[in-house]
């Protein structure tokens, strides 16, 4: 009974800083072993310098054969822009007329030229299509004069809603007045619609019901 008796530390034996951190290997021997591989040995006083090696090469004749036999580069061409003297290479400027020298300047790219085959061969297809309905009876082109006819009936029934529309009431306050300005804008672009289409294709054809 009563409190545990635990043996008390010596006083010697004081806590001290740092001293539960772990302690890591000592880098003196590391850093010297990499100085030794980097730095290169300091030469003793008995050494001896290497002396008396010659070559046989003659550095001036060599010189001489190696510039005579070379190639000699050609300047680039430049051009000056400025009066101080600003050169810019003449290649990058525009102002040497490099497509004009090529092969095939002036001629058709084939890829146009496929195109247009591939368009031409549609066409063909198409005129086929129409001339076998027109044979059929399914199908009838527009002559000359009813296709004035038609355009000129367009633009008679486009002007009359012209007129109607020019007569409204500038404030359109009640909902049949809206009513009213709406439709006839509606009507008079799509008139605007037809009278384009007809008077752009020359060929009119439309199926017989």
């Amino acid at each position: 009974m009563g409190p545990v008796k635990v043996d008390v530390p010596s006083p010697e034996k004081f806590l001290q800083k740092h001293s539960k951190e772990p302690k890591l290997a000592d880098k003196k021997p590391l850093k010297k072993l990499c100085d030794d591989q980097k730095k290169p040995r300091v030469p003793l006083r008995t050494d001896h310098p290497v002396m008396g090696i010659q070559t046989k090469k003659n550095f001036i004749k060599t010189n001489a054969v190696e510039t005579i036999m070379s190639v000699p580069k050609k300047p680039q061409p430049n051009y000056v822009d400025t009066r101080r003297g600003d050169k810019q290479l003449l290649d990058t400027s525009g102002l040497v007329p490099k497509f004009t020298n090529k092969k095939d300047y002036g001629q058709t790219p084939e890829y146009l030229i496929k195109r247009n085959e591939e368009v031409q061969r549609a066409q063909e297809e198409y005129d086929a299509y129409i001339k076998e309905r027109i044979r059929q009876g399914s199908m009838k082109q527009l002559s000359d004069e009813e296709r004035d006819a038609v355009l000129q009936g367009l633009k008679k029934n486009w002007g009359e809603l012209h007129h109607q529309y020019q007569g409204i009431s500038v404030v359109t306050d009640t909902t049949p007045k809206k009513y009213r300005k709406e439709r006839l804008e509606t009507e008079m672009k799509q008139l605007e619609k037809d009278i384009d289409m007809i008077e752009r294709h020359k060929t009119i054809y439309i199926a017989n019901r």
